[in-house]
Parts: structure tokens; sequence; C-alpha cells
């Protein structure tokens, strides 16, 4: 599991340069978290690490160069906006 997080938040880096390598392995992790719980929630199998890395590998290619504006108004993903303003 930690190759895949190291490894997803290496390539958001590479999509969003302006994000830290912690910065980005908080987003990683957090965008993990919300699709495996979203799926949950929604009483969908649960269907392995796999499915939820291709989720998150799509995000960081549709999203990653602009994921502060994407989930800036979802209170879920606040923690990751900077006090000073969005991550650009």
């Amino acid at each position: 599991m930690e190759e895949r997080f190291d490894r997803l938040a290496k390539q958001l880096q590479e999509k969003n340069p302006s994000l830290s390598y912690a910065e980005a392995r908080e987003w990683v992790e957090g965008l993990w978290e919300d699709f495996e719980s979203t799926r949950a929630k929604a009483g969908r199998d649960y269907e392995g690490q796999d499915v939820t890395e291709k989720m998150v590998t799509q995000l960081i290619n549709s999203y990653g160069h602009k994921l502060h504006e994407y989930f800036s108004n979802n209170p879920k993903f606040q923690r990751f906006i900077k006090k000073d303003g969005p991550i650009h």
C-alpha cells in the first residue's frame, strides 16, 4: 500500500509541481479514502486496491493540475487548501 501511495503522490506532483510531496501524498490518501468510503456507503462490493488505484489515477490525470479548484467546496477536502489561498 505504501508503494501505491508513493507512486500516486509522485504522479500527482508531476501533474501539479506546486505541490510538495507531503501535500500530494495527503491528496492521494484523501482521494483514496473518499472513493472507498463512498462505494461502501453506496452498498457496493469491495473490489480491491487495484480498482481504487485506477480511480485515483484517473482523478490525477483528469484533475491533478487543479485539484485545489475541483474539491475546494467540499468540506472533506478543506484541510488540503492552504490557509493563504488555494494551492496552484
